[in-house]
């Protein structure tokens, strides 16, 4: 059996000015990156009406055993131009930390890939490289600033904004700087977060132009003064300079499929930590080129899709019009209790014991969210009839279709199916409702989001987090969303409480304020905005030939 980077290495992809030909983008619009990837000019949406069917793709909750979230949404993209359907897919860029560590890319698997998939899986267009530059440039303002005399009055010991590096290294968690002599700085301690949980990575994915761009990133809280009043990023006059580094960063990137159909893959995943959603620009000007629009969001539909829709949705206007939940009997399987050494063989117990994760999501995204939904069961060659029958059945009992994907073997034509069902659920009328209003309090929106969507008894905060929280509200930011910072291995904020466990509260550790990205963050349990490397990371396996092909890579 061929790797995906063996499958992805033996097609030849179009000219990237084909590619965009497909999608009415003259060659004046575009700024190459090599013969098969470049990016799309900003000026390009100017007059353009977002005319496409909107589809958002999102899975079960994760296990090691995988879902193929990506990999269905190439696929299905591919379903629908096989179809004759003018469609376009938008993806999240992959991070680095990942690739080197446990979870792998985001360049889809099989014969549902984007490619060139090491481009995208590495360093693609630089756009985290300058994401991490502007956010640290922030930093290095905000300390120079107290350096040189502290104008401002900023409290040391209430900076909130941390460095940022696209790579798990647990060892940057907390660190202590400016050690050595007087001219290094001041001591503190400080620390980094991984680049797509950066305020910054989230101010590029939702803003519209240039000019919102720098608004967003002037509104960053940066920390208090020693009199508790916020500083922002727009009072250290840092906002131009870090625009100049995401200029270019903005411009959403253009590649294609193993299939030749067209694809935005731009912005930032990590939908546990951060809002885990593709670019609004990406997705916008795929909606303004096709009339199908296939786009991502990270991990579980209680994260990902939760986020999609409460955050980016009501930012961006957006409506979908159809949503594709993935789900592996596999997966279902490890819910229903197995581990993963079991899984290859057939156990109808154990999946059908793991069947109500599936269905709470199905029930999340129908009755609360209000939209139109299939189930997309991504199959593995150890799949057997019986438990392929089982998934459709007990879809059917609560009145939503299940469809067999093959499209990692396959490409697009085994998507086909899968692509029909979705025309079929784009034409179907829904009543798309948030999860929250914007005039709940805070607490309110994260009590709804908690019992609602991950269905716990209630929320409980640290004492920090309660202070925080009433802070917040008491400043006017009780108005925005909230993002949930929490495990993506459960519905609940313990990640060893898989399927759909009952009986728990969620616990808000931390609060804190994203007031350039437009949402507050809650995070829960023990999460941790800085992951680290396995025992044995994927990095170990990558390596490079005489002539430059790279191997490993998945």
């Amino acid at each position: 059996m061929r790797s995906d980077i063996e499958i992805a290495q033996s097609v030849e992809t179009e000219p990237i000015s084909l590619v965009a030909k497909k999608c009415s983008i003259n060659d004046e619009y575009l700024v190459p990156y090599g013969s098969n990837k470049a990016k799309v000019r900003l000026n390009f949406l100017d007059g353009k009406e977002l005319k496409g069917k909107l589809i958002l793709v999102t899975a079960i909750t994760p296990t090691p055993a995988g879902e193929g979230k990506t990999t269905t949404s190439v696929g299905l993209a591919d379903g629908l131009s096989r179809i004759g359907k003018n469609v376009c897919v938008a993806l999240r860029e992959p991070s680095l930390g990942p690739v080197f560590g446990i979870k792998g890319g985001a360049a889809g698997g099989g014969y549902a890939q984007v490619v060139p998939m090491e481009d995208i899986n590495l360093h693609f267009t630089g756009d985290f490289h300058a994401i991490g530059a502007a956010n640290n440039l922030l930093c290095a303002m905000v300390d120079n600033h107290i350096h040189q005399g502290n104008e401002l009055n900023i409290d040391p010991k209430r900076i909130i904004i941390r460095r940022a590096v696209d790579m798990n290294d647990r060892f940057l968690r907390q660190i202590v700087g400016g050690l050595g002599a007087r001219a290094n700085g001041n001591v503190r301690q400080d620390g980094f977060d991984i680049t797509v949980a950066s305020e910054v990575m989230a101010v590029l994915c939702l803003a519209t132009s240039i000019e919102n761009l720098k608004e967003r990133l002037g509104n960053i809280i940066i920390g208090y003064t020693y009199n508790n009043d916020p500083i922002k990023a727009s009072d250290l006059h840092a906002e131009g300079a870090m625009t100049a580094l995401l200029r270019d960063a903005l411009m959403p990137n253009l590649v294609q499929t193993l299939e030749g159909t067209p694809a935005f893959v731009h912005g930032g995943p990590f939908a546990n930590i951060a809002h885990g959603c593709n670019s609004v620009m990406a997705t916008r000007m795929a909606l303004s080129t096709a009339d199908y629009v296939v786009t991502e969001a990270g991990f579980g539909a209680d994260l990902g899709a939760e986020k999609f829709l409460d955050i980016k949705c009501k930012a961006a206007h957006l409506v979908p019009d159809a949503v594709i939940i993935v789900a592996t009997i596999r997966a279902l399987k490890m819910h229903g209790g197995l581990n993963k050494d079991e899984l290859k063989q057939e156990n109808l117990s154990a999946l059908k014991k793991g069947m109500p994760n599936l269905l709470q999501h199905v029930e999340n995204i129908r009755k609360v969210f209000e939209l139109n939904c299939a189930v997309a069961i991504n199959r593995f060659p150890s799949d057997t009839e019986n438990e392929i029958a089982l998934v459709k059945e007990e879809c059917e009992n609560m009145g939503v279709k299940a469809i067999l994907s093959e499209v990692w073997e396959k490409g697009g034509e085994g998507g086909i199916e899968l692509a029909e069902e979705t025309v079929k659920l784009c034409d179907m009328p829904s009543d798309f409702n948030f999860a929250y209003d914007e005039s709940d309090s805070l607490e309110d929106k994260i009590y709804k989001i908690s019992t609602k969507i991950y269905h716990a008894d209630g929320v409980t905060y640290s004492p920090e987090a309660k202070r925080e929280l009433n802070k917040l509200q008491k400043a006017g930011y009780g108005n925005l969303p909230v993002c949930m910072a929490k495990t993506q291995y459960s519905f609940s904020d313990n990640p060893k409480l898989l399927g759909t466990p009952r009986d728990f509260k969620i616990n808000v550790s931390q609060v804190k304020i994203s007031a350039g990205a437009g949402f507050v963050v809650a995070l829960t349990g023990d999460i941790m905005t800085m992951p680290g490397l396995p025992k044995k990371p994927n990095a170990e396996s990558i390596d490079v030939d005489s002539t430059g092909k790279i191997t490993g890579l998945f």
